[in-house]
This record gives C-alpha cells, sequence and structure tokens, in this order.
C-alpha cells in the first residue's frame, strides 16, 4: 500500500510596493475567509498567530488573506534586519499546525479605535451597475491587488464615482494612488464606458 506524504510547508518573504509592508507566502491556505486585519493586540484577539505577531514591538499591522500573511512595521527598524526571524517565526508556528484564526473577527460595530475595514464601509451592490463593478474588481483587480500583498473592497457609487476601501499593504501606500488612477479607473472606464469618472479610495472621502 502506497501512502502519500504532504508536503513540507514552506513560507517566503516578498517585498511590496509598500516599503512598509512585507508580505510572506505559504505554499498552502492560511485561512478559509477572504481576510482578515488587525491594527493593535486588542483586535487580534481572534487570531492566535495575530497576538503572537504583535508581540513583536515593531509591528504595526497583520493582514491574513488566502496563503498570505502582510506585516506592516513602525519606521523604527528596516525590513532586512528582521525578515527572517519573522519568517522563522510564522513558518515553525504555520508548520506546527497551531491555531492561525479561532473566531471571524465582529467588524460589524466600529470603535473610537477602529476597525480595518469596518462592514460599514465595504458595501453591497444594490443594483446593476454596482454589481458589474463589483464583478470587474472580483474578476480584473483583486488579484493583482492580493499579489501585492493587500486586499480591495467595494464601498459605494454615486455620481459616477467609485468608492473602494483600500487594505494590507495597499493602505496607505506611496503608489495606491497612481494605482487606483491608473489601473482601476482605466479598467472601470473601459468596461463600463460613460458609467465611472473617478476612482476614490475611502480613506480620502469626507465624512
Amino acid at each position: 500500500m502506497t501512502t502519500t506524504t504532504a508536503p513540507a510547508t514552506s513560507l517566503y518573504a516578498e517585498m511590496t510596493p509598500n516599503p512598509e509592508v512585507m508580505k510572506f507566502v505559504a505554499n498552502r491556505m492560511l485561512i478559509d475567509i477572504d481576510h482578515v486585519e488587525f491594527s493593535n493586540i486588542e483586535e487580534a484577539k481572534p487570531s492566535p498567530l495575530a497576538t503572537a505577531l504583535f508581540n513583536f514591538a515593531f509591528i504595526k499591522s497583520v493582514f491574513i488573506s488566502g496563503n498570505f500573511i502582510a506585516l506592516s512595521k513602525y519606521d523604527v527598524i528596516e525590513w532586512e534586519d528582521v525578515t527572517q526571524e519573522l519568517r522563522q517565526f510564522i513558518l515553525s508556528w504555520i508548520s506546527s499546525d497551531k491555531a492561525i484564526l479561532n473566531d471571524i473577527p465582529d467588524v460589524t460595530e466600529s470603535s473610537d479605535e477602529g476597525v480595518k475595514a469596518p462592514a460599514t464601509l465595504v458595501q453591497e451592490p444594490s443594483n446593476e451597475i454596482e454589481q458589474r463593478i463589483v464583478d470587474i474588481l472580483e474578476e480584473y483587480v483583486k488579484p493583482a491587488v492580493a499579489q501585492d500583498g493587500g486586499n480591495i473592497a467595494f464601498a459605494g457609487y454615486d455620481n459616477k464615482v467609485v468608492k473602494v476601501v483600500l487594505q494590507g499593504a495597499c493602505a496607505g501606500c506611496p503608489s495606491s494612488t497612481m494605482t487606483l488612477q491608473q489601473g482601476i479607473k482605466q479598467i472601470l472606464q473601459r468596461m463600463l464606458p460613460t458609467l465611472v469618472d473617478d476612482v476614490i479610495p475611502v480613506e480620502d472621502i469626507a465624512s
């Protein structure tokens, strides 16, 4: 009788367009929901791994999606000084099958501290045009954004302006505006002519 052995878990690190974010990519899925993002150790309670990562004093946020983890850091240390240590830490954690996510975080309510990508910002499409926008984002934009260690979500459509939420490596990224203007905007305008004039990240929308 032949038995098959599961491949050993591997993990590699790669830079993202955001110099303050490093992406750690595994050869297997880490969570079975779309993504989670935590901006402090209190928010990270549902994730033992994220909680442990916040014990590194320089970690600013933890974003987990699919088979990767994107970590942002405070500007007090260089990635070259800590990347190997973080890679070994994460690899040891997932190789030991320790819990990554125990509960799905409750993001339906915002707090004074705020929650990354709260449900109040991410909206479901309410008409055919919005559904077409969401479909385009999901098929053509989201995979490319994920490659850079981030995520994009639909936040609204009004007066031919598409509002989006940027997460992970994309949030606060120096290249985010350029990506929106030159990439996402062009795709939407090409596929939905006369329906889209601009794309705005939700952080830039006045409340």
